[in-house]
Formats: C-alpha cells, sequence, structure tokens
C-alpha cells in the first residue's frame, strides 16, 4: 500500500499521542508502516476487571485506535480518520504482563478505509490471540 503522504510516520505518531485518553492508558506506538501499525500496553492493575482479565474495554480501545493509526498511515496531510464501526470478538481471556496490537487496513478507500485489529497478551514471554476487531473509519478533510 502507498500512503498518501511521504511524512506519514510523523502523521501517525501526531494521529496517536493527540488522544489523551489513549495516552492517559498507556499505550505505546511500537512500529509504522504503511497500511500497518503496532502497538503495546505494559498491563497494570488499573487495566484488569473484576476477575482479573485484562478489561474488554481495554482491549477495543486499543484495537480501534491502532486501527485508526493504519488507516491515517495511508491518508494526505489534508485528511483525517474517524471511526464509523466497530466489531469485535474476544476469542479468549486475556491475561499477562503486556497487550500487543498489529492493525492491518483491508481496505483504503478515498472516502472509507477498513481495517482489522489483533490484540496479543502476552504472557511469560508467550504470546496468545486474544481478540479482533474489525475498524471501519471515514476518511474526512482535516479540521482548520
Amino acid at each position: 500500500m502507498e500512503p498518501r503522504n511521504p511524512d506519514y510516520a510523523r502523521q501517525v505518531e501526531e494521529i496517536f499521542r493527540a488522544a489523551a485518553f489513549v495516552m492517559d492508558v498507556g499505550y505505546e506506538l511500537v512500529g509504522v508502516v504503511p497500511g500497518q501499525v503496532e502497538t503495546r500496553l505494559t498491563v497494570l492493575p488499573r487495566h484488569l476487571q473484576q476477575d482479573g482479565v485484562i478489561h474488554m474495554g481495554v482491549q477495543a480501545t486499543m484495537a480501534d485506535h491502532t486501527g485508526g493509526s493504519a488507516a491515517g498511515s495511508l491518508i494526505s496531510a489534508e485528511q483525517r480518520v474517524l471511526t464509523t464501526g466497530f466489531t469485535m470478538n474476544l476469542l479468549q481471556v486475556a491475561v499477562g504482563e503486556e497487550l500487543r496490537c498489529r492493525a492491518t487496513v483491508l481496505k483504503a478507500g478515498r472516502t472509507m478505509s477498513v481495517v482489522e485489529s489483533e490484540v496479543y497478551a502476552v504472557a511469560r514471554g508467550e504470546k496468545k490471540l486474544v481478540s479482533k476487531a474489525t475498524v471501519t473509519l471515514a476518511v474526512l478533510p482535516r479540521r482548520p
């Protein structure tokens, strides 16, 4: 996939860091190539639900924002992306010291993009796929 902005990596960093909530949770940008972004999260007690597993909301936010960043790697400097649809499946209980997410653009259109995000839990060095999301994003003009 070809980015519309030659400075796509900086653009993705800006998209990623502009979301205060995302930064507050603790997600980190790990890698950016056109059409694909990887992120990580060091799991803390605040990320767990009452039964000690990683909260679905933590996984969903990671899948959504990583997906938006992947879509953002392919847009022009005059555009932005905004999630319009989101479907997530939890595949197994998420436990571990770390979450990792890889989002890959499936379709980069002029007005809509579709991204697949895979979330992995890492426990004692073993990585397991725990959830998968499909994110649909509108491609819009950047706000002034």
